[in-house]
């Protein structure tokens, strides 16, 4: 019987990402999946404190163990935004909008660093436990690659030459902040 974890989304490309990088141990269910339609204010001024608001929410509706993510993009020429305003940076959720916005407020800077955070928020019977992923790398001039989803077609990370959404699914998933949060996650639930 395969462990069951309630992901605070309702994102499939998420939570197909992430059961890709669990393999069969767990079942990965989504909010969708419990018919679940509620909005989730995220209020929290952190990735951690939207992490645990999401987790806290569905562990609550549903008694089932439940993982919440905030993930984001940390510009360090744009002193760290987007950061937790990743999502809706150029308004509702429309990631065309977002990377143009990025881009824009980039054109004159030399300094393109960034990294991609995932804070993950696991609250069960047992209390609540953070893991956290990050991974390097440089922002593009344009957008390049139909992979992946987010500000992934213009992030290429550290040691490559190709953006994340230039990537096959399986590479990048090797390699993500989800990837690294994820496998933080599965120590503590195998120790």
């Amino acid at each position: 019987m395969n462990k069951e974890i309630l992901i605070a989304t309702h994102n499939q490309h998420k939570k197909e990402e992430i059961q890709q990088i669990l393999g069969d141990y767990y079942k990965v269910t989504s909010l969708t999946d419990y018919n679940i339609y509620d909005e989730i204010v995220e209020d929290g001024l952190t990735f951690h404190e939207n992490a645990l608001i999401k987790a806290k929410y569905c562990f609550e509706k549903t008694g089932k163990a439940s993982l919440g993510d905030d993930s984001g993009l940390v510009v360090e020429g744009l002193d760290g935004r987007p950061g937790i305003y990743s999502a809706r940076y150029a308004g509702d959720h429309d990631f065309a909008k977002n990377m143009a916005k990025v881009l824009e407020e980039l054109k004159d800077q030399e300094n393109r660093k960034a990294y991609f955070v995932t804070v993950m928020c696991l609250v069960d019977e047992s209390g609540t436990n953070y893991f956290e992923g990050r991974i390097y790398g440089n922002l593009t001039q344009e957008i390049r690659g139909e992979k992946g989803f987010g500000y992934d077609p213009i992030f290429i990370p550290d040691n490559y030459e190709i953006t994340f959404a230039e990537m096959k699914s399986e590479e990048k998933n090797k390699i993500s902040h989800r990837k690294q949060a994820i496998e933080k996650f599965l120590d503590f639930m195998e120790n």
